[in-house]
């Protein structure tokens, strides 16, 4: 069995002249047909692997994936240009350039939209541990990753066990 060689080495120095010649890419999630998000990874560029920075971009009357919330891994948005809607639980909040929202685990769920005339444009990040679980409980689903495998499962139909005390 032969180990993997580490990844070369990223600069760690991303200059925005230079991602400016990168495609952006875009994003949908797939239980959302609403959503569709535009931008670049900037933890990738520069190698990080246990944290994620994402310069990113709503056009207007789009979202950003689904209502969920976080069991694991935390979650951080600072906004920097545009409005948008925060849902977070059951209120609904406007945001705009300066607004920071951060979702410490287990999170409250949340979700963002742009219902405005302009682009939302903020910067998102969070962990990136090995395993994440995250609850869409408007679609009525839980989904488990570990590594690269991702399952969905319905919520309804999970079920909860105690362990002997001290296991």
């Amino acid at each position: 069995m032969s180990e993997k060689s580490p990844a070369a080495p990223k600069s760690p120095l991303s200059r925005a002249a230079d991602r400016a010649r990168i495609p952006t890419e875009s994003q949908q999630h797939p239980l959302n047909p609403q959503s569709e998000i535009h931008g670049h990874s900037l933890s990738e560029l520069v190698g990080l692997r246990r944290l994620g920075v994402h310069l990113l971009r709503i056009p207007p009357g789009k979202e950003s994936f689904v209502f969920h919330s976080h069991q694991l891994e935390e979650e951080w948005m600072y906004v920097l240009s545009g409005r948008g809607i925060a849902e977070i639980g059951d209120e609904q909040h406007e945001v705009g350039p300066g607004d920071f929202l951060g979702f410490p685990t287990p999170s409250v769920g949340h979700h963002l939209r742009n219902t405005f005339s302009e682009d939302l444009v903020y910067l998102s990040g969070g962990e990136r541990r090995e395993m994440e679980v995250a609850d869409f409980p408007r679609h009525n689903k839980r989904m488990v990753r570990v590594g690269g495998n991702v399952s969905l499962c319905p919520l309804d139909t999970v079920e909860s066990f105690s362990l002997p005390e001290g296991k």
